[in-house]
């Protein structure tokens, strides 16, 4: 039991040294001399989303897991994708059924997103890109109108972006 304790207490202690690094606080506001600072109780805290919508459109259609495994956002011809997250771009062409022109990037062991449709391709495989970075611009190719098909892929099975994009869901 006390080899138990002991194990748990150096996890946490580990844990919370690495977390340190990422801590950031919220600056509290200014203060007269003499007056008390007045601290919330249950600070609400701010969820950031990890990756961002990469296309300013409005959603055509969404996730339902079956007949479309991302969101459809619509656009016009020339409009920019963005990178949704860091990554390395692990695909670009025009081979798979139903897609288009399209990208794929890598943004760690977990997790892909895929940009289909793109008129215009501005990087290519192996290259490393920045979230919000331009990497397409938006397209119809494989598909019946100007839109970008946009999928986040977790250990190669599809699921729904919005959550992630909302920061309801955290990788």
């Amino acid at each position: 039991m006390q080899s138990k304790t002991l194990a748990l207490r150096a996890g946490l202690a580990a844990l919370a040294a690495a977390g340190l690094a990422a801590c950031s606080t919220t600056p509290l506001p200014p203060q007269r001399p003499g007056q008390a600072t007045v601290v919330p109780s249950n600070p609400t805290p701010q969820l950031q989303a990890a990756f961002i919508r990469p296309a300013a459109g409005p959603t055509l259609s969404r996730f339902d897991g079956k007949r479309n495994k991302g969101l459809d956002i619509a656009g016009s011809l020339g409009d920019a994708v963005l990178a949704s997250a860091d990554g390395r771009v692990v695909y670009v062409g025009g081979e798979l059924r139903g897609y288009g022109n399209m990208v794929i990037v890598k943004h760690n062991e977990t997790y892909l997103t895929a940009y289909a449709h793109a008129q215009h391709i501005l990087v290519k495989e192996r290259d490393v890109v920045r979230q919000g970075q331009k990497i397409a611009e938006m397209g119809m190719s494989g598909a019946d109108r100007v839109k970008l098909h946009f999928e986040i892929r977790k250990q190669g099975v599809a699921v729904d972006p919005e959550p992630y994009l909302s920061g309801r869901a955290m990788p």
